[in-house]
């Protein structure tokens, strides 16, 4: 996490008011207190393994963790289009049409059901 934080901020991006959502392999007290210090909102499952942190109340919205699976899954399925995956184009504009034909084959496919 601290080089990530160090590349954004390299980057002048600000990290500020950032949400993390994470799964329970990320629960440890030093993420959440690295994430606190960085202010940084964490959405991350409590993982009932971890003794420390299951009494502790955490913030956490399921919700917007069920929402994390989608995402997971949709950039998985962009991982299996190498075009995509490994960017040769170099005007941006093709780079982007690509993902939109991408995503219609996607469609196109779950209409042919």
């Amino acid at each position: 996490m601290g080089e990530i934080i160090e590349i954004l901020s390299e980057a002048e991006i600000s990290h500020k008011g950032l949400f993390l959502n994470a799964d329970s392999g990320f629960d440890s007290e030093s993420l959440r207190q690295k994430l606190e210090m960085e202010e940084i909102t964490g959405n991350i499952k409590t993982n009932p393994r971890n003794e420390k942190t299951v009494d502790n109340d955490h913030y956490f919205d399921e919700k917007l963790y069920e929402n994390r699976f989608k995402i997971e899954q949709a950039n998985a399925w962009l991982d299996g289009f190498k075009a995509l995956l490994i960017r040769f184009e170099t005007l941006d504009i093709t780079w982007k049409n690509m993902h939109f034909l991408a995503f219609s084959l996607k469609l196109i496919k779950k209409l042919k059901v």
